[in-house]
């Protein structure tokens, strides 16, 4: 029999013992999975609660050494499209478009996402005749089995046999002729060296050689070239096997939101319990979002569980300090319980156990490792026949694996709970005035003699020596390690710390934490220190940016560091839908596009799709900010479908930087606007370059209001003949050399005040360019399109393109707006004043205030005692926008942007107040066709 070691479900674990590994199998034998330790554990049904985890095609598979739980944090968004899954029955199955045929597949997947249990639900389904009965043989060889041997010098056939006895006594020699998977599962826990490059070549299956040089061999296809091999690993390792020996590259994506609550309620018959617990998960955001990983959802579950059904009132986990801190308390509990028969309430902990895993957990943190054999137990002082003892004390927390010939390799049950432990054992060493290194490498490490050091200073080392880890290898160690500091999380683990610490300290920490994300120039890398704050108990940043998001001044609000860092934690751990991210609902300025910058990084979740709109229009950018753009774009390249950029003084410089990305094959974007973006015929020759390396995915390119001359419009215009190009729509109307100004000058337009529309109570004068209002009526003659009670006036340009206009006031006020041709002329009511009915816009400038109205409804806006009284108007009208700025010293200030669809033709116009005066500013009109 195969035993398969360790595999785990949402954190349950399977243990399949298989008779021979053919469809005779019976399907009895490998139907059960166990909670916790297989042999300590409960049955249960694997379909009974098997819930489906989603496999998407994953990219190139390149590496990727983030810490995982960062990677789980910025791919839980909730979005609205839904992603195409491919089940692990349909593995080897090709995905549509892709004709060649799949003989190796790599998973990839964070610790505890559900790797193993795919592959075991591969092999269940199989054996029980439900899919790919195609095939004969599947043979399960996990790396941390194959590590044991290590040393060894066999062939393939001994290989097989040997996980195999039944194969063997067959006596198949010859698998050319079967159908037959390799399943290779933790490619991330190998101990070989895999020498793709050097090792000998080898095809020959009854040739004696290592195991290493077996399974490159035999991944390179030289040594049964006809088997499917699946291998698996976390993303970390991902590169340790050639991209070229690699025909699909997968991922398992965990749970999406809807298969938390079917996990849920799978795991609990009683609807009431799952639905509480379900609710209490919801109201923290940092527990929600790591529920993402089925096996936090099996720590939560039991958790939760234990404390709903023992104290109805008791107060339930809200950070991952509690939690994990409960988790050791039950654990611990239920082994004094089993074991040495002590009650439930019995605050006795093993602390010699606990500290010795915990010193374990720490020494292979800095290393990496996620399994550890012998040498591993000796180098910590852990006497390999004493280790079981260890794995008593916590039977859900460090677990022993019998491999081959029942060598033994151990782990814990997941990564986070190994970097909790490791957590808690730092923190007692403080507590205890013992010596601790952080970091691994003497040269850059810091040996920190605790006996001279104040608390303060301890945190400040440990946040400081996360921070620095580009990886984020420590991230959530030191959330844990905070949140230890906390005298209210260290009563749920009394008896075992037995400490206090000063609210001082607290409070000097969280100053410090505040102080390092201001000083911090990315807000990428401060993400991790906002969860710190959330584990020591303050929302200060984060709800001080909740409250400027809720008053909707949020884009007219000068942010400090800090704050652009909160506001990009919002965003990357809200729950709102941002398929299309539009950048001046948060800032009008190239600034806020580099402090937001990490929410484009952004990771899709299971099923569904990412950011797939990016809206950067009129946002102030020039080339250095669209270089910043480009490289954070190429972090995750193949998701973005649409880029605006728009209105932005970009050049051709900018424009070049963008082709770099147009030319990775990865980019799949398929609309790019870069209309107003002072391009020419050298930035229409690099699109054109890039287009040529790329062709597939570009349908519509706007290049209108620029100059691209004759040879880039020829450039452009053949590749719309190019039958290998994809491109449909090229714009390159209103072009010519006056719209290479800067900002919105390149669209001003002349306008002309309409003297059949002027009300009687205001007066022309400086050539009819300025209105005033006056006490006594004008003798105008009687005109049906004139004002007849609000003292208003329209200009006679009917406007359905790009115009920009400048108007300075002064007096009392004024009201500058927009208006269809069929707004009302007689009477009092608001069907004839700007901004009170559904046919104007307009902006009201009052010297304490500003305020836009449209249909009756206002919104003010702030308004500084040094506000210039002069207003620059943008109508776009095909894109349905109508902006209004505060002029000084030719620098625009946004103030307000109206959205909608435009249907007819806008007609400026001015409200005059008493004792007030509106003039058109003299500006050089670049075209008046716009």
């Amino acid at each position: 029999n195969v035993q398969m070691g360790c595999i785990n479900v949402q954190l349950i674990q399977m243990q399949v013992q298989m008779a021979v590994l053919i469809p005779s199998l019976p399907h009895k034998k490998c139907q059960c999975l166990f909670e916790g330790i297989a042999k300590q554990g409960n049955p249960t049904l694997l379909n009974k609660i098997y819930t489906e985890l989603y496999i998407t095609e994953g990219g190139s598979g390149g590496v990727n050494n983030e810490h995982e739980v960062r990677q789980i944090e910025t791919t839980t968004r909730k979005q609205t499209r839904p992603e195409t899954a491919i089940k692990c029955n349909d593995i080897f199955k090709p995905t549509p478009g892709q004709d060649k045929p799949i003989r190796t597949v790599l998973t990839k997947g964070v610790a505890g996402i559900g790797k193993t249990v795919s592959v075991q639900k591969f092999i269940l389904d199989w054996a029980e005749g439900k899919a790919n009965q195609d095939v004969q043989f599947v043979f399960p060889l996990p790396f941390r089995e194959l590590n044991l041997m290590k040393g060894d010098k066999l062939s393939l056939i001994q290989l097989i046999n040997n996980f195999s006895v039944e194969t063997n006594k067959a006596r198949i020699s010859n698998y050319n002729k079967y159908k037959v998977v390799f399943i290779f599962d933790g490619l991330d826990e190998c101990r070989l060296p895999l020498d793709f490059q050097n090792n000998k070549s080898c095809c020959d299956v009854t040739e004696s050689t290592s195991v290493d040089v077996l399974l490159t061999n035999l991944i390179k296809g030289n040594l049964l070239p006809s088997a499917l091999l699946w291998i698996t690993t976390r993303p970390a390792a991902a590169n340790q096997i050639p991209s070229g020996c690699v025909d699909l590259v997968t991922e398992v994506r965990g749970f999406n939101d809807p298969q938390k609550e079917e996990y849920f309620r799978k795991r609990f018959s009683d609807e009431d319990l799952a639905s509480r617990i379900i609710s209490h998960i919801k109201t923290s955001r940092s527990l929600h979002i790591m529920c993402h990983i089925p096996v936090f959802c099996w720590i939560v579950a039991t958790i939760l569980e234990y404390m709903l059904t023992t104290d109805d009132k008791a107060e339930l986990p809200k950070t991952l300090t509690v939690m994990y801190s409960h988790f050791l308390v039950f654990q611990s509990t239920h082994r004094n319980v089993k074991y040495d028969g002590k009650k439930e309430t019995d605050p006795h902990w093993n602390k010699e156990s606990i500290l010795t895993l915990g010193k374990l957990a720490f020494q292979q943190l800095q290393k990496g490792n996620l399994i550890f054999y012998e040498e591993d137990l000796k180098e910590c002082g852990i006497d390999i026949n004493e280790a079981s003892v260890y794995s008593g004390v916590c039977t859900e927390i460090f677990k022993e694996v019998c491999g081959l010939n029942q060598d033994k390799v151990f782990c814990f049950v997941h990564l986070s709970i190994q970097e909790f432990l490791a957590a808690v054992y730092v923190f007692f060493s403080f507590k205890n005035k013992n010596k601790i290194r952080m970091g691994q490498k003497q040269s850059n490490s810091l040996t920190t003699k605790f006996r001279k050091i104040p608390e303060i200073d301890f945190h400040k080392t440990a946040v400081d020596e996360a921070f620095q880890s580009k990886t984020g290898h420590l991230d959530l160690f030191l959330r844990f390690l905070l949140g230890l500091s906390l005298e209210s999380n260290q009563k749920h683990l009394r008896g075992l710390t037995k400490t206090r610490s000063s609210s001082q300290s607290h409070e000097e920490t969280i100053k410090y934490i505040k102080e390092k994300i201001r000083k911090n120039p990315s807000s990428e890398r401060c993400i991790n220190l906002f969860h710190c704050l959330n584990e020591l108990n303050d929302h200060s940043l984060v709800e001080e940016i909740q409250r400027y998001l809720s008053s909707g001044h949020l884009s007219r609000e000068e942010l400090s560091p800090a704050q652009w860092s909160a506001l990009v934690f919002v965003l990357l751990t809200s729950e709102e839908e941002i398929d299309v991210f539009h950048l001046k609902k948060y800032s009008t300025s190239e600034k806020g596009l580099l402090g937001l910058l990490p929410s484009c990084k952004i990771t899709p979740p299971p099923n569904t799709n990412p950011l797939l709109h990016l809206q950067l229009s009129g946002c102030g950018i020039t080339e250095e900010g669209c270089a910043s753009l480009v490289s954070a774009l190429k972090s995750n390249p193949s998701h973005l479908k649409e880029l605006d950029l728009s209105n932005n003084d970009l050049k051709d410089t900018g424009v070049e930087k963008l082709s770099a990305l147009l030319k990775d094959p990865q980019c799949r974007l398929e609309t790019l606007r870069l209309s107003g973006c002072l391009v020419t015929k050298e930035g229409c020759a690099s699109l054109v370059s890039a287009l040529k390396s790329n062709p597939s995915h570009l349908k519509e390119l706007d290049l209108s209001y620029n100059h691209p001359g004759d040879s880039g419009v020829r450039l452009l215009s053949a590749g719309l003949e190019d039958p290998h190009w994809r491109l449909e729509t090229l714009n390159m109307d209103h072009g010519g050399e006056w719209r290479l100004k800067s900002g919105l000058k390149k669209y001003v337009c002349d306008l002309t005040l309409d003297l059949n529309t002027i009300n009687r109570k205001l007066s022309l004068s400086e050539e009819n360019r300025k209105v005033t209002r006056r006490r006594e009526k004008q003798p105008y003659s009687d005109h049906p399109e004139r004002f007849e009670v609000w003292s208003q006036v329209l200009c006679r340009e009917g406007l359905s393109g790009r115009c920009y206009w400048e108007v300075e006031w002064s007096g009392t006020g004024a009201g500058i707006g927009v208006t269809y041709k069929g707004i009302n002329r007689r009477g009092r009511g608001v069907d004839c004043c700007l901004g009170y009915n559904d046919k104007s816009w307009c902006l009201f400038c009052y010297d304490d205030r500003y305020s836009v109205r449209y249909n009756n409804k206002t919104t003010l806006l702030p308004v500084t005692s040094s506000d210039p009284h002069r207003v620059g108007v943008y109508l776009d009208w095909p894109a349905g926008t109508l902006s209004f700025y505060r002029v000084s010293s030719d620098t625009l200030t946004h103030l307000y942007t109206f959205n909608t669809t435009f249907t007819e033709p806008l007609y400026p116009g001015f409200y005059v107040h008493s004792d007030s005066s509106v003039s058109l500013c003299q500006m050089v009109p670049v075209s008046n066709t716009t």
